[in-house]
Parts: C-alpha cells; structure tokens; sequence
C-alpha cells in the first residue's frame, strides 16, 4: 500500500504556473496585427497597384535600415563622449525608440510603418514615452514575487541598474549618530562590516 502512494505522489505532475494577463493577450495581439498588415498591403496594391506596393515596401526596408544605422551611430557617439568625461549629464537620445521604429519601418507592411512614423516624430514620440514611463512605474510597483512575472523581473533589474550609474560602485556602510556626551576620540569597537 506504501508502494502505490509513493508512486501516485511521483506521478502527479506539477502544477504548471500561471500566465500573465500579458503573456495571454500577446498571441492575439500578434494574430490581428498580421491580418490588418496583409488586409491594408492589399488593399494600397488594389489602389497603386503591385509594383509600386512592392517598391514601397522595399523603400521602407531601406529607410529603416538608415534609421537604425544613423541611431546606433549617435548611441556610439554618446558613449565616447560618456567614456571620456563620466561625470558629464548626457541629454536622452532617444535611442532605442529610433531603433525600434527602424526595425519597424524594416518589418512588411503599412501598419508597422504608419506605428514607425509615430515613433519618429517628436510630438507622438512624447506620448509613446509617457506610456512607457507609465507601464514600467505599473510594472515595477506590481505585487508579483520575483520569479513568477519575467517582464517585472526584467524592469526591476534595469530599475537596479540605472540606480548605480555612472560606474557602478555600492560603499557598503552604516550611519552612527554620535552620543550626546563629551566629544573625544572614538574608542569604541566595532566590528568589521561583513560583505
């Protein structure tokens, strides 16, 4: 009788964990982007006809590839500058919302070239970066024990290491408020802070 316990403990499986709302939605959200990209590339082709389709189509691929070629070299720029003097405050460059408009304008399409457009552009630009701003704050303040979310995981680390900047350096210590007496040489032992 122990032996058939033991064996149908062993051959529970675990349960599996769950989902993220996010991680639910995203598929679908990826379904629907790719029927509207196809739906929209034929209905331009029906308008313009296929040729110039295709011509537009291979021009973004060429834009977003200047896009994201002219951002990284503004990104290396940056860090020259960063490298020689790393007190100085480096304005935002915008970097990675350039680089993903790049990628977007390269992806077939006019719905990801229309979204690439709103990136690029200063005035939408600010409104993409005030909902980023607002989806990392939801992120990083959610409940969610390390772990179990990835994103959250991912935007708490990047929250740790934008909080040591510029080199990285922690000081390990302690606060100790002075005794009110008489003040002289401190003489009092302390043991040495363990890393």
């Amino acid at each position: 009788m122990e032996w058939i316990r033991t064996v149908s403990q062993q051959a529970t499986p675990a349960r599996p964990t769950r989902r993220g709302r996010l991680a639910r939605i995203v598929p679908l959200l990826i379904a629907v982007w790719l029927v509207l990209e196809i739906w929209l590339v034929t209905v331009v082709a029906g308008w313009v006809g296929w040729f110039l389709t295709l011509v537009l189509l291979l021009a973004g691929v060429f834009l977003g590839g200047t896009v994201i070629k002219r951002a990284g070299a503004r990104a290396f720029r940056a860090a020259v500058e960063l490298s020689k003097d790393p007190q100085s405050a480096q304005p935002q460059t915008g970097t990675s919302m350039t680089v993903l408009a790049g990628v977007l304008l390269i992806l077939p399409g006019f719905l990801s070239d229309l979204l690439a457009a709103t990136l690029l552009l200063p005035p939408t630009r600010a409104v993409w970066r005030a909902v980023a701003r607002r989806l990392t704050g939801s992120v990083l303040r959610s409940t969610a024990p390390v772990g179990a979310d990835r994103f959250a995981d991912a935007m708490r680390l990047q929250e740790q290491l934008r909080i040591h900047r510029p080199d990285g350096k922690i000081v390990q210590g302690e606060v100790v408020d002075p005794p009110a007496g008489p003040k002289g040489p401190d003489t009092e032992y302390r043991p040495p802070i363990a890393p």
